[in-house]
């Protein structure tokens, strides 16, 4: 098994850029019985909230562009059922969308899905396989296949264990390939005194409340807000929470910070 890693780890590394890692995951995934690629890349799964977030990063192959606008643009992702139970497991798993079905998805189907059932039948990608792969630092990614024509549920189960391997190396040899390239992609550390000041400054709090909460000069407040917005990209700091929150850096209630004591802590 490990040769067998450390193969298919070569052959990516033969490829420097994004694009030619995806086009050779692409064919060996044919190779497999899958006729369309979908690869989707979030710095966190779930906001704050609970609910899943839309992709950073979303590539396809063999699938019209206009999947893209719809999934990212229309927010079909947030209620695409097979997405619903990736971000809730990590096992790969088969999926289908034909009516009377019996497969993982099923709990995910209602009558506020079904716009995303409508549109894979109807371009023909009512089944494939999925794989969630949740990263140490929070990062999430998925990597999906639709069932190549004339290929069964039988054939995408015999090779779930094959395309699950595939698509973990290709994740690892993709994400190298765009993590500390792509603005907003690479994970985001903040301290704790940011998100401090963050949070208060979601609560409406002004940098001269904060201040004063938190037992700081002004400028020190700034400070911390105005570090917080570069680290996230942020244009302002109206931006900076809004992303902050998505990111679900900001899930400490102000009431614990004040229980632990930080608010009294040196810079």
């Amino acid at each position: 098994m490990l040769d067998r890693i450390e193969t298919i780890r070569h052959q990516f590394a033969r490829y420097r850029t994004l694009e030619e890692r995806i086009d050779h995951a692409f064919e060996a995934m044919k190779e497999l019985g899958f006729g369309t690629m979908i690869y989707d890349y979030t710095p966190v799964p779930m906001d704050s909230d609970g609910h899943i977030a839309i992709p950073s990063l979303m590539k396809l192959r063999n699938i019209s562009s206009g999947m893209q606008e719809y999934w990212c643009d229309r927010g079909y992702f947030l209620i695409d059922p097979v997405q619903l139970l990736a971000a809730r497991t990590s096992v790969p798993f088969f999926w289908d969308y034909e009516a009377g079905a019996d497969t993982r998805i099923r709990h995910f189907v209602t009558s506020e899905t079904e716009p995303v059932a409508r549109y894979l039948l109807d371009h023909d990608m009512s089944a494939g396989v999925t794989v969630p792969i949740h990263m140490p630092h929070g990062g999430y990614a998925t990597v999906t296949g639709t069932l190549a024509q004339g290929a069964t549920a039988g054939d995408a189960l015999h090779n779930i264990a094959d395309f699950g391997l595939l698509a973990q190396v290709f994740h690892e040899a993709a994400y190298q390939a765009y993590a500390d390239t792509v603005p907003g992609l690479a994970p985001v550390q903040l301290s704790a005194r940011e998100k401090q000041c963050l949070r208060y400054c979601a609560d409406g709090y002004s940098a001269k409340e904060i201040s004063r909460l938190i037992g700081r000069s002004i400028p020190t407040v700034v400070f911390h807000l105005s570090t917080a917005t570069k680290k996230l990209g942020a244009r302002n700091r109206t931006q900076a929470v809004t992303m902050a929150v998505r990111y679900g850096l900001l899930d400490q209630p102000e009431a614990a910070y004040r229980h632990t004591g930080i608010a009294t802590t040196k810079n």
